[in-house]
């Protein structure tokens, strides 16, 4: 499953940042949140991202990004 695209309002979604902001500094520290490019960067870390960010960007995603 991919990381939610950049084009929806996940910026502010306040469980992914409970729950992804730890893995976005230890695998994407040196990427802005709002620039695109950390999408793309959760896609290449999936497997490394912890359990609680992947179930939150599912949630995420099975919300319809809302």
């Amino acid at each position: 499953m991919a990381a939610p695209d950049a084009s929806s309002t996940k910026r502010g979604n306040p469980d992914l940042k409970k729950y992804c902001t730890g893995d976005a500094l230890t695998y994407c520290g040196n990427i802005s949140p709002d620039d695109p490019a950390m999408d793309e960067c959760f896609k290449k870390n999936r497997d490394k991202i912890s359990e609680n960010c992947r179930r939150a960007i599912d949630a995420y995603e099975a919300s319809g990004g809302k």
